[in-house]
């Protein structure tokens, strides 16, 4: 998958300006796809050269003018030859994840500190999706919105963000109590001071 599918999956339902786009990806889009304002606008220029979305000059009163694209209909053939090729696995690149493989090596309390952020960070996520599947769904039930609600394609995946997040935060927090538990480990293994063989010396026999 390249910039320019999500780029155009994102202007199927309406036009958008390059600033709507990149609020887009940031609310939606960049659970599965990241990227940042400055390739948007460079993919968007390229796309219309292409002829795969068309741009229209909006004049606005005491603001600059905008531009608005919208997908044209050799935009969406090149989303439906995109959507007909075999879809190729995902691959996790996650710099957390080399840190944590070097646990055995490294300071585990600055592990659990990073451990914690990303933690923080997935619970972040957790609400900001969940406030969009609620969007989305308005006052309709999920069951209710999963068999009859217009647009379905951003809300399953919402679903699998919210679903990724949540796995995130579960493992942040049982990689923390782990590598917690081995750098503090139980007193119960350590000698009993409170039995009378180990408080008192032994009494020699008379």
């Amino acid at each position: 998958m390249a910039l320019r599918h999500a780029v155009l999956a994102a202007l199927l339902d309406e036009e958008l300006s390059g600033y709507q786009l990149a609020k887009a990806f940031d609310l939606g889009v960049a659970n599965f796809w990241h990227a940042l304002p400055q390739q948007l606008y460079a993919e968007l220029t390229r796309l219309e050269k292409e002829g795969l979305v068309a741009g229209r000059e909006v004049v606005q009163d005491a603001r600059p003018n905008k531009r608005l694209y919208r997908v044209t209909a050799e935009g969406h053939a090149a989303l439906e030859q995109f959507a007909a090729e075999t879809a190729k696995p995902s691959f996790v690149r996650d710099d957390l994840l080399v840190k944590i493989q070097a646990a055995d090596h490294l300071d585990a309390d600055l592990l659990i500190a990073r451990l914690a952020e990303r933690e923080r960070f997935a619970e972040a996520k957790i609400e900001l999706f969940g406030g969009l599947l609620r969007q989305m769904r308005g006052d309709r039930d999920e069951a209710e919105f999963l068999r009859h609600g217009e647009r379905i394609g951003p809300y399953l995946t919402c679903l699998r963000g919210l679903a990724f997040e949540r796995e995130n935060r579960d493992w942040c927090r049982r990689s923390a109590e782990i590598l917690h538990a081995r750098r503090h480990p139980s007193q119960d293994a350590a000698p009993d001071t409170t039995s009378p063989s180990s408080s008192s010396p032994a009494r020699s026999r008379p």
